[in-house]
């Protein structure tokens, strides 16, 4: 019992290093095929309207809502203490050091990257992608480099956002429902954030874009065993790629204390 058990732990150990390394190494030639010519600028403007454009609704949805409920929340704490005034700041600063770039990375995660591992799994289970390279054209310069480039350039613009629509919809509820003075709150908000607030959130929302990117471009590409095989490319890097995110929202934020 105890052999097995330790095989088993070996064969994950194995599996987990043969992944960081694949990983690794598509990400390093996918940032030295992003500066080699030709750049193919029509697939990249397809990528950052699939990751940016498509999924400016569900963005929305979700930052507006977490302003109102982060606001109404917030009040009822704050209220205790006599400090209504500081609901402004505590939308605005939750929004964009933390809850813009995480929500924003975890909910295209779910739209983008799993429709990403789900296209290129489907090219690799009908060997399309072993076409690509049957006519000299390397895959991960077509394939994954335009995906990459759209993510890191896509989901900072998502943010602010999702920022934007957050601050905007605490506001609502805190000026219009709960009777905050709108000078007080506006006030409050502009005192305590500052400018480094927001660029640590946009620093998070570029890592955030290319881990998921990066995990559903590696998922899909190595997929196998037909249709099953697509579907689990596609949990995989939903799953993987929300874990990272979380992971790495709280390493960052650590640094940037």
């Amino acid at each position: 019992m105890i052999r097995a058990y330790l095989e088993k732990l070996g064969r994950m150990a194995e599996k987990f290093v043969d992944t960081a390394g694949l990983m690794s190494i598509m990400l390093f030639q996918a940032a030295v095929h992003a500066f080699t010519p030709p750049i193919k600028f029509r697939n990249i403007f397809k990528q950052m309207e699939f990751v940016g454009v498509q999924s400016l609704f569900v963005v929305i949805l979700t930052g507006s809502f977490t302003g109102m409920v982060l606001a109404l929340q917030s009040f009822n704490a704050l209220k205790r203490f006599g400090a209504e005034s500081l609901v402004g700041p505590t939308v605005a600063l939750s929004m964009a050091r933390e809850l813009g770039p995480v929500l924003t990375g975890l909910m295209v995660t779910g739209r983008a990257g799993s429709a990403m591992a789900t296209e290129l799994g489907t090219m690799r289970v009908t060997e399309q992608i072993d076409a690509l390279v049957t006519m000299a054209v390397n895959p991960v310069k077509y394939l994954v480099v335009p995906r990459v480039i759209a993510g890191v350039l896509m989901f900072p613009l998502l943010a602010i956002i999702t920022d934007f629509v957050g601050v905007l919809g605490g506001y609502f509820v805190g000026v219009k429902l709960l009777g905050i003075n709108p000078g007080v709150y506006i006030g409050r908000t502009i005192d305590f954030v500052q400018v480094s607030d927001i660029f640590a959130g946009l620093y998070k929302s570029i890592v955030f874009g290319l881990i998921t990117t990066l995990v559903a471009s590696y998922n899909g590409f190595y997929a196998y065993g037909g249709a099953e095989g697509v579907g689990r490319a596609a949990t995989n890097s939903v799953v993987t790629a929300s874990v990272m995110i979380l992971v790495s929202d709280y390493l960052m934020s650590s640094f940037m204390v």
